[in-house]
């Protein structure tokens, strides 16, 4: 790519002059198409080559943009070439500077978001940023729910009204912050939408001001009423009741997130394999959702061979093997049976671990 080129020496500069077009530019040095030539050149006054463009580039360059990281946000963004760097950009720029983004973290945020450098800094921006903040305290999760939603920030009087709206319902807080760090689109929803997700979630019994309601909202706000109510028809298919699905879903809202293959196969197991008693599962929706290649048959592979040999003197239930902790899990059942340490590992893991 040679538009680093057309600002890198100082010779090149010496090269434009009044006649060059602003088109001729975007097609040569910065290999803009010529569709995407006229859409700028409509949008700037004049039809001669600004200066301006140079200390663009010149000005990302120096932050730490890549070339790659450059040539994107001004092809997503062209208008950004025609800004003025120390009224406009640099202002923006030190906004997220002054808000935790620095160095490599501070570039990927810029080029994944170009268009919040076109927004006003002051009627925009920092009411923006500011009222993310309000929402999230914790500083790493600042970060990450900007990084995660940077393109919202445009749209904060949605945010600031749906926030009032949800405040209204009891969700407050941590349950806030926990709700934008889930789903950071609806805050930017209709107001509508999130009305009927709330009211949804309240006539299936989830209470107001609880953590489960953020996770029930959460989950019927990813999902279609058909999608939910398929979900809810698969589980019954096992031989649950509608008001056993939805008990289900009451106690792990996740789950009606997980595919329908995975519950199908998880289903089956549970209930065909390991002959669990529906009521586990009713009560437990949540090992349905652990891996099965990863977590729930290699578990079962250990919990068959422990039974086997009488390595425990009282044999503990697959479900409480299932549910510890991988360090717990480890320790309890595998490396406390050191003539069978072995053994046990390789029906784990498929293969011979290194100590």
């Amino acid at each position: 790519m040679t538009f680093f080129l057309s600002f890198s020496t100082k010779s090149r500069c010496l090269h434009f002059n009044e006649t060059t077009s602003i088109i001729d530019y975007l097609n040569s040095d910065l290999q803009f198409s010529r569709t995407q030539s006229l859409y700028v050149s409509k949008r700037v006054s004049g039809c001669r080559f600004p200066q301006n463009p140079l200390s663009v580039l010149t000005f990302f360059k120096q932050i730490g943009f890549s070339q790659s990281q450059i040539l994107s946000l001004i092809r997503q963004r062209p208008q950004i070439l025609f800004t003025n760097v120390e009224k406009i950009l640099r202002p923006k720029i030190q906004l997220f500077q002054m808000s935790g983004f620095q160095g490599y973290e501070l570039c990927s945020f810029i080029s994944k978001n170009p268009s919040i450098l076109t927004h006003s800094l002051k009627k925009t921006l920092v009411p923006s940023v500011e009222a993310i903040r309000k929402i999230v305290y914790d500083q790493k999760d600042f970060i990450l729910v900007l990084h995660r939603c940077g393109w919202i920030l445009p749209k904060y009087k949605r945010i600031m009204e749906n926030v009032v709206f949800l405040e209204s319902c009891g969700i407050l807080g941590t349950h806030l912050s926990l709700l934008l760090k889930l789903h950071p689109r609806l805050f930017v929803a209709q107001r509508s939408t999130i009305e009927n997700n709330v009211s949804r979630a309240v006539d299936l019994g989830f209470r107001e001001n609880s953590r489960m309601l953020v996770h029930a909202i959460h989950t019927l706000s990813c999902l279609s009423d058909k999608t939910f109510e398929r979900k809810l028809k698969l589980i019954n298919c096992f031989g649950f009741s509608k008001d056993e699905g939805l008990q289900m879903f009451k106690r792990t809202p996740t789950l009606f997130r997980t595919s329908e293959k995975k519950l199908k196969v998880g289903m089956k197991f549970f209930l065909h394999t390991v002959m669990l008693p529906k009521s586990v599962l009713i009560h437990q929706p949540k090992i349905l959702m652990y891996s099965m290649e990863d977590r729930v048959l290699p578990r079962y592979k250990v919990f068959q061979l422990l039974k086997s040999k009488n390595l425990c003197k009282k044999v503990p239930s697959y479900i409480h093997v299932l549910c510890l902790s991988e360090e717990m899990f480890l320790d309890k059942y595998i490396s406390q049976f050191r003539e069978n340490a072995e053994e046990l590992l390789v029906a784990y893991k498929g293969h011979y671990l290194e100590a």
